[in-house]
């Protein structure tokens, strides 16, 4: 690249060339320098401080930047866009420096410069996207190309606007018509633009008997509009999708354009779906688009183009109103926006751009073919195999539900029961989508919330690909990751409704139904003084789940246990994770209830204990001040006089018994410390109680963990052994009896009497045998013994 600048004339370009490549090349060798260091963050230097008067040099302040924008990274980058910008994307950024250079020419140059950047632009665009013979508003803000077309319809429809302004609206308000299933905020965006009151928007409701649930009502639509009508509105302005912001899903644009067309209303169309139009073959419902009167495009995600600006289309004849609306200007700078795609457009070629959103195409119909067969994965949009848009969602059909939540119940119970299932398989997805976003990071995948389906994944390669650098492997990979993930949601989802009745019927448990948690559910213990303690302030309900969470956690099981916050006037609480194998809910249920309980006891025992020695202390000091008074009575009142107390003591000794007292806390009571002085020995007093244990230890396998349920593998052994060692008995019995009726000295008594007669000793082996099979002997042992 470096000879190809020195061909350039003008220095100023290829100083800027020069300039542009190696930022980018620092930009890129920091952030892989940063990614190769694990984890370890670049000091970053950006307090400010007071601007130096001699100034910095570029690479100083490169420096400054590149510590900005790395030195507050998490430690998973949160962004790739340096390393996958490619030379296209070089070629916008270096689009938004050239503009600024180009802005110093003089008029005459920068007027025809800035009209040739126009022209071209606005007619590749029209070319590569089918439509013929419109106009081109290039902005920043992707929703306000639609902004400016609503005003230049209000300018349409309403002659005298200009002059009389709100008034002529006052009169005959207009009307917006959104489908449902528009992107969040955009009429509220639109009023505010416009100046209009939020009751000038009319949102259309998408099929609900025949048709997708995701494309707009045309019945329901004109029903509306006739409405409208007759109240004295004037129908102004209708948004429709070509790919829409939740599913991808395409509005049927050719009827809708034939409704727009009888009513006298504008038709815009917004999508990620009209990026195909630029391919070879196309559907009809997409096609239909290029007929309508305006349209917007973001080209700069289709195609990995950083900070490019987003175009809307639209065809009209009035250059004046269009000037109005402000669509189009005089001015040089805002002819310049057009200049990175000019650059971008040019480097890529027809070819490139078109490859590009083949590519994109590819990977979410490889996606959409895999996922159809994979179990318990939902495809939303399954009859539109050209939408770039994937959306799908985990779901398992339980007995007795509806997979599609669409089914009337007939009672409450069975309406609770799809709600819980809902909210289940939303919180499972919701984990899902985390999971997998960080798998596998570069398909880009988020988690969008739909008001009928719930909660589900999206996979819109054409607004990550390009910048993400996504491939076929990287669509493999999340197949993969999404078939691993399975057998963990299955099983949890399974086990949800058995671990809310088991704690349901266990006492002293409360189970807490919080749809946001995505395991198998969350269970408090109610303590004894919990209903007299508030919201706020709940420490000893805080200590025992604390205890509790700390008590789980050592038993080492493959669940993980939480404790998280209050959920809906819920205090503390035990979140149970995700179990990724067939789990033992009674046990695991019993095991919190007494662990819980142990706590709860230990804990009241030793407030007890507290106040018992507390109590304790008090009574000993009131019997050793009666003690000193009666010793005191005792000796007289000389005796404790210093000199003369000292000189009677040495005449007559007063022999006085050494009293005590000693608190046992076995008992809770005091005790006389005068058997200790005597035999020189503690005293024993009474025997503690025992310690209160546990739930009972479950029997288990070498190497099994807790809450796992038991292999059926011995039980099956045992039977078999058992009823091999019954036919053994019979078959013993059966050749017994066979050689009495066969020997002629069977009959005979002398053989009889020979034959010695087992002892008792052996018909209780015999009978222990019997019962105990495991611990028997072989079948020709057996023979040889009786024998």
């Amino acid at each position: 690249m470096d000879t190809s600048l020195e061909k350039i004339a003008d220095p100023t370009l290829a100083e800027m060339g020069k300039n542009l490549k190696e930022v980018m090349r620092m930009l890129e060798n920091s952030q892989r320098r940063i990614e190769e260091e694990n984890g370890k963050k670049p000091v970053s230097e950006d307090i400010p401080g007071p601007l130096q008067g001699s100034g910095q040099d570029m690479v100083s302040i490169l420096q400054l930047v590149q510590n900005l924008m790395h030195g507050d990274e998490d430690e998973e980058p949160q962004s790739t866009r340096i390393q996958n910008i490619g030379e296209q994307g070089h070629m916008a950024l270096l689009g938004h420096s050239l503009g600024a250079y180009i802005s110093t020419l003089d008029k005459e140059k920068l007027r025809k410069l800035t009209t040739r950047i126009l022209s071209d632009t606005t007619l590749w665009l029209r070319r590569i996207f089918r439509y013929e013979n419109g106009c081109t508003y290039f902005h920043e803000e992707e929703r306000e190309g639609l902004a400016k077309i609503c005003r230049l319809a209000i300018h349409s429809r309403y002659e005298d606007f200009v002059v009389d302004g709100f008034d002529v609206l006052y009169n005959k308000k207009p009307v917006i018509y959104l489908s449902a299933a528009a992107r969040p905020g955009l009429g509220q965006y639109l009023c505010n633009q416009l100046g209009l009151p939020l009751p000038c928007l009319c949102r259309v409701p998408c099929n609900t008997m025949f048709g997708s649930q995701h494309q707009m009502d045309i019945a329901f639509l004109e029903k509306l509009i006739k409405d409208d009508i007759e109240r004295g509105r004037l129908p102004l302005l209708l948004v429709a999708s070509a790919g829409s912001s939740g599913v991808g899903h395409t509005d049927k644009i050719g009827r809708l354009k034939e409704l727009c067309e009888q009513y006298n209303i504008w038709l815009h169309v917004e999508g990620v779906n009209l990026a195909t139009l630029a391919l070879g073959y196309v559907s009809s419902s997409v096609l239909a688009a290029t007929k309508c009167d305006s349209m917007t495009l973001t080209p700069g995600p289709w195609l990995g183009l950083p900070a490019a600006p987003a175009v809307t289309l639209y065809k009209h004849d009035d250059p004046a109103l269009t000037l109005v609306a402000g669509l189009t200007s005089n001015k040089p700078a805002d002819k310049l926006r057009a200049l990175p795609l000019w650059l971008s457009l040019q480097y890529l070629g027809l070819d490139g751009i078109v490859e590009r959103i083949k590519h994109a195409c590819q990977l979410s119909q490889r996606l959409q073919e895999s996922l159809k067969k994979v179990d318990h994965i939902k495809i939303l949009v399954e009859d539109e195999l050209s939408s770039p848009v994937v959306v799908f969602r985990f779901f398992q059909e339980l007995p007795g539900s509806d997979p599609a939540f669409k089914a009337v119940p007939v009672s409450s119970v069975a309406t609770a029961a799809v709600g819980r299932e809902r909210h289940s398989c939303d919180a499972l997805n919701r984990w899902l989508g985390e999971q997998l976003r960080q798998l596998v990071p570069m398909c880009g995948l988020a988690v969008l919330d739909l008001e009928v389906d719930g909660t589900c994944l999206r996979f819109s390669p054409l607004m990550t690909a390009a910048v993400l650098g996504t491939q076929g492997g990287d669509v493999d990979q999340l197949v993969t990751c999404i078939q691993s993930k399975l057998p963990v949601l299955t099983c949890t989802l399974q086990l949800r409704e058995e671990f809310r009745q088991e704690v349901e019927g266990t006492a002293g448990l409360l189970y807490v139904d919080d749809p946001s948690w995505p395991g198998i559910g969350v269970v408090r213990y109610e303590h004894v003084s919990d209903g007299n303690s508030s919201l706020e302030s709940d420490p000893e309900g805080e200590k025992i789940h604390t205890g509790l969470l700390k008590k789980l956690n050592e038993l080492e099981s493959d669940l993980i246990f939480k404790m998280g916050p209050e959920y809906k006037g819920t205090k503390s609480c035990i979140y149970v994770g995700m179990a990724s194998d067939d789990v033992d809910i009674s046990e695991l249920v019993e095991t919190i209830a007494v662990t819980a309980r142990e706590i709860e006891e230990n804990s009241r025992l030793l407030e007890n204990m507290t106040e018992v020695v507390r109590k304790g202390i008090q009574e000993a000091q009131v019997q050793l001040q009666k003690a000193n008074e009666e010793r005191l009575l005792e000796e007289g009142v000389l005796r404790q006089i210093p000199v003369v107390g000292s000189v009677l003591n040495w005449f007559s000794p007063v022999q006085a018994s050494q009293k005590g007292r000693s608190f046992n806390l076995t008992a809770g009571s005091l005790e006389s410390t005068e058997y200790t002085y005597v035999h020189k020995v503690q005293g024993t007093g009474v025997t503690p109680p025992p310690t209160p244990s546990g739930t009972q230890s479950k029997q288990r396998l070498p190497g099994q963990k807790p809450f796992k349920r038991a292999l059926r593998g011995s039980d099956a052994v045992s039977e078999t052994s058992s009823v091999s060692h019954i036919e053994d008995l019979e078959k013993v019995d059966q050749l017994c009896s066979g050689l009495e009726h066969s020997s002629p000295e069977a009959h005979c008594p002398e053989q009889i009497s020979t034959a010695p007669a087992p002892t008792a000793r052996q018909t209780e082996t015999l009978q222990n045998k019997a019962q105990h099979p495991e611990d028997d002997d072989p079948q020709v042992e057996g023979l040889e013994r009786l024998r």
